[in-house]
């Protein structure tokens, strides 16, 4: 189908700005960018409990902030890697999409600030994500969490590390994850897949875009095989928590996501796989998503795969 009326008049205001493309700013000029974006944004929504803190990693402090919805607990856990190319966003920049997700889920939700590139280039990011995701299911009780209901998930560089982060847990003894929700994930840097051409111009983020930002997160061609960097590339997906997989029509990221689902599936693992009609990279927690589809799906996957490991 055509792309959503709403989302090809957000395109086309985008377009009248005449904005320099990701592909010739730099980082900083980005970062600046999304913060002067960040500053429009409206009250967040409320959550019972908000706090900041830091915790250790392979190379040094890193930044966390715990959500905690209404109720007594112990409650189930997700653990969120934010997306932006693995350049850019922070916790302030996914802060409403964490908050909703804790609110609808009925979580905790803990998002990391993992090291960005190209100050930290690869592996820093899955360093601190497994990290992040080890601490959390030795601490589940000090946060008022249960240890034996932890999902992760994020949203594009944040979906491809929760595929990776998965397949880490699966490969080095845990912890053990209930669930992975990945919403518009990039899962191969090949940038082989058919709509990588269909969708690389002028539907929000371009090819061109996503070269720069693989140009910036890894260190060399060789890096783009690794599976630590390419999900879809590792050669076993069997023994992985069950997924919901998230796509958009009209991103470039589409056809490999669901080549990511469709893996996961032949290797026995229950998957979802959930394709946007008329949408774009990254809708979901944005005024895209008018009607929060894409936000209340994830919270309902999340609280049935939740129930499912729920104490009798």
């Amino acid at each position: 189908m055509p792309l959503q009326p709403h989302v090809q008049a957000y395109l086309e205001q985008t377009m009248a700005l005449n904005l320099p493309p990701i592909s010739e700013q730099t980082p900083d000029q980005l970062r600046q960018a999304q913060r002067q974006e960040m500053a429009e944004y409206g009250a967040p929504e409320p959550v019972a409990h908000v706090e900041n803190r830091t915790i250790p990693g392979p190379g040094g402090e890193i930044p966390i902030r715990i959500y905690t919805p209404q109720g007594s607990g112990p409650f189930p856990l997700l653990v969120y890697f934010h997306g932006g190319g693995w350049v850019v966003c922070d916790l302030d920049t996914h802060d409403g999409i964490c908050r909703s997700l804790a609110n609808r889920a009925g979580c905790v939700v803990v998002a990391v600030d993992y090291r960005l590139a190209p100050e930290h280039k690869f592996p820093a990011a899955p360093e601190d994500c497994f990290a992040a995701t080890k601490w959390v299911a030795a601490n589940a009780a000090a946060i008022n969490g249960d240890a034996n209901r932890i999902a992760i998930g994020g949203d594009s560089a944040g979906g491809n590390l929760t595929a990776v982060i998965t397949q880490m847990a699966r490969d080095q003894g845990g912890p053990s994850l209930i669930f992975q929700l990945m919403n518009c994930p990039c899962t191969d840097f090949s940038m082989t897949a058919p709509s990588i051409e269909r969708n690389g111009a002028g539907c929000g983020l371009d090819k061109e875009d996503m070269i720069w930002f693989m140009n910036h997160y890894l260190n060399n061609e060789s890096e783009r095989t690794d599976p630590l960097a390419s999900p879809l590339l590792a050669k076993d997906l069997s023994g992985l928590p069950p997924a919901l997989i998230i796509v958009a029509e009209y991103d470039l990221l589409c056809d490999e996501g669901e080549q990511y689902g469709q893996r996961l599936k032949e290797a026995g693992v229950p998957v979802t796989i959930s394709c946007y009609e008329g949408m774009i990279h990254g809708f979901i927690g944005t005024p895209l998503d008018l009607e929060e589809r894409g936000m209340n799906e994830c919270a309902a996957a999340l609280r049935a795969a939740f129930a499912s490991k729920a104490a009798v």
